[in-house]
């Protein structure tokens, strides 16, 4: 299989999601995508306590810089709608830098804590460091505190078939805005594909970042190297995305209301029980309230998320005599 590379430039980057972007690199199943990403916003080097201003990165003309820098977008030959997009995260090394941001714009947890969008924005810079023989990390920050690091890309995903241009902040069933701190190196996610090729952009590095993300960001940060291999699947066996984790088999939901998100994520979890193990639906539920931890995995990017988490020794814990792996695939 081939291995492409992509860099962080003009040429590919962009602030949006439409179906129409022409995509910048067409691969086939299978092969493998070496990104470099910048940072969120756009910036080259970290912000300055001075108010001085930063270098970033224009984008190209017609083409929205207002939302997540993300690279791309890449076609995968043969992919169609009702097929499943299959992205396995290999590697994810951060750059040398990263904020970490509260207040300064509007959302429930400011408004909870009187912080207003008038309030000066706080924000701390990390000296990121990564050894890339263990594939670990430490974080340093202006105050000294010290942070293992677990990266990964907060916006994995593709565009919805709607035309026009759409926000990367929500995330939505093709993926996008995931923010989800488990999709780190050594997962592999699920996602349901709505057009022909796919069309997947990349971007949005975060450093280390806890469920829910709860000041609005993690540490941002550019990333020196996100490999993707991408290969297809004929189909979707769960509505949303889903994925297989080091931290074990993860159903995602993603709504305005907590509540709907929750539900979504539980019943993608009920409905991969029943495939793998020939359960009835309320023995699933059951089941879920056993060995299924259900966590907000953000809460700041308008649509809210919530991930269902089955641990990989889980089932084989509790179901005496079943040796159906935790990491079998759903549709198999």
């Amino acid at each position: 299989m081939a291995i492409h590379t992509l860099e962080a430039d003009t040429s590919n980057l962009h602030g949006g999601f439409n179906p129409a972007l022409k995509p910048v690199l067409t691969i086939a199943p299978g092969d493998t995508v070496r990104y470099r990403t910048l940072a969120a916003g756009w910036q080259l080097e970290p912000a300055r306590h001075d108010g001085g201003e930063i270098a970033i990165v224009a984008a190209r003309p017609g083409i929205p810089n207002d939302g997540h820098a993300l690279i791309g977008p890449v076609a995968i030959r043969g992919a169609l709608p009702g097929m499943t997009l299959v992205i396995r995260i290999d590697r994810m090394v951060p750059g040398a830098w990263g904020t970490v941001y509260s207040g300064g714009w509007d959302m429930v947890v400011n408004h909870r804590f009187g912080i207003s969008e008038e309030h000066h924005r706080y924000f701390t810079n990390w000296e990121l460091a990564w050894n890339t023989s263990t594939s670990t990390g430490t974080g340093r920050s202006e105050e000294g505190i010290e942070l293992r690091l677990y990266p990964f890309c907060g916006v994995i995903g593709m565009p919805p078939p709607e035309p026009g241009w759409h926000p990367t902040d929500p995330p939505r069933r093709g993926g996008g805005n995931i923010d989800c701190a488990e999709l780190v190196a050594g997962s592999t996610l699920y996602l349901p594909i709505e057009l022909a090729g796919g069309l997947v952009s990349v971007g949005d590095g975060h450093a280390l970042q806890a469920d829910g993300e709860a000041s609005g960001t993690a540490i941002e940060c550019p990333m020196e190297l996100g490999e993707l291999t991408i290969d297809l699947l004929p189909d979707q066996p769960l509505p949303n995305p889903w994925a297989e984790t080091p931290a074990g088999t993860i159903t995602f939901g993603f709504d305005e209301d907590l509540n709907e998100a929750m539900l979504q994520a539980l019943e993608g979890m009920v409905r991969l029980l029943k495939q793998r193990h020939g359960l009835e639906t309320q023995a699933a539920l059951a089941l879920c309230s056993l060995v299924v931890d259900l966590r907000i995995t953000q809460v700041v990017n308008g649509v809210k998320g919530v991930h269902a988490l089955l641990k990989p020794d889980a089932l084989k814990r509790t179901i005496t005599g079943n040796d159906i792996p935790a990491t079998t695939n759903p549709s198999s």
